[in-house]
């Protein structure tokens, strides 16, 4: 099998993720103070468990944070 087929779904694995994490974090902003708060919380938690274990597994592996797309995402972006 070809390493590009890998290659691709890495980078659209990261770049996926990291889309819907950051809609999670929108998502947790706007739902301070409503009912929905704790589970929109949860729901952020859980990408930002995702994304940090791709990252220090990619770490683990010598693959560059930019080629998977996850480069541009840190812990700071989940504590607002």
């Amino acid at each position: 099998m070809s390493d590009d087929k890998y290659k691709n779904y890495l980078i659209d694995l990261g770049t996926l993720t990291k889309e819907y994490a950051r809609e999670a974090i929108a998502e947790n902003i706007s739902a301070k103070g409503s009912e929905d708060e704790g589970y929109k919380t949860g729901y952020m938690m859980g990408f930002h468990r995702l994304v940090t274990l791709m990252q220090q597994q990619a770490e683990s592996f010598d693959i560059p944070l930019n080629e998977i797309g996850l480069v541009d995402i840190d812990e700071s972006e989940f504590l607002k």
